[in-house]
């Protein structure tokens, strides 16, 4: 097979541990998916099944990492989020079935152009612009699920240079990782190489260039983001 130009790089994130990468094929995101944080955001969390929206395949970098302040934004946000990585592709898999399509785990950060995503929903537009840009999606080593302690519960948190923004637990997840795993496989086939980002808790807010970011889901893992220049 030939191509007019050479082909992009296959995007990929580290394991923990090993030499070889885990291959990103998509990366879907689970909105409002922490009871608070959908309160937060003038959201009523009682009404609504699982909803998604993705990111390119190389909105992921290896953490830890420096992301410079993304361009046509004054409000940068953080979202701490439980991340997993799918290895046994399926469609309408039963809740029951998704652990034996969990590859690994890991921890990342959806950062969010919340002006531009605060625009989009006034206008009813998607949301891309404010969450598809450029190294969007820090994402610490994947854990190979064999050596992670839970997908069930687990303290949830983030810091900004020190001060914790977000604290919580994924235990609070309104839906587990099962359920909306197996509601996604409903609406695609899932893929070898997909990865989810499960949901943020409560405390979401700004960040500014120089602000470093600390954070992890225990028993899986940490990570650090610091905010460069603005790009």
């Amino acid at each position: 097979m030939s191509f007019v130009f050479p082909p992009a790089p296959q995007a990929s994130l580290a394991v923990a541990g090993r030499t070889e990468r885990f291959p990103v094929r998509r990366v879907f995101c689970v909105g409002r998916n922490y009871v608070a944080h959908a309160r937060e955001m003038g959201n009523d969390p009682d009404r609504e099944p699982p909803f998604f929206f993705t990111k390119p395949a190389d909105a992921v970098v290896d953490t830890p990492c420096t992301v410079p302040y993304p361009s046509l934004t004054e409000d940068l946000h953080f979202e701490i989020e439980l991340v997993i990585a799918i290895g046994k592709g399926g469609a309408d898999i039963a809740p029951a079935d998704v652990p034996a399509h969990i590859w690994g785990a890991s921890v990342g950060i959806d950062l969010t152009r919340r002006d531009l995503q605060n625009l989009a929903k006034q206008t009813r537009r998607p949301w891309d612009w404010s969450k598809a840009f450029d190294q969007s999606a820090p994402i610490a080593p994947i854990v190979p699920v064999a050596d992670v302690a839970s997908l069930e519960r687990g303290r949830i948190w983030l810091a900004v240079n020190g001060e914790v923004r977000q604290d919580a637990d994924i235990a609070d997840l309104i839906w587990p990782v099962s359920e909306h795993i197996a509601t996604l496989s409903e609406a695609m086939t899932l893929a070898p190489g997909d990865i989810i980002m499960t949901g943020t808790p409560a405390g979401v807010g700004a960040v500014q260039s120089g602000d470093v970011m600390t954070g992890g889901v225990d028993g899986i893992a940490e990570l650090q983001v610091t905010i460069g220049p603005r790009a």
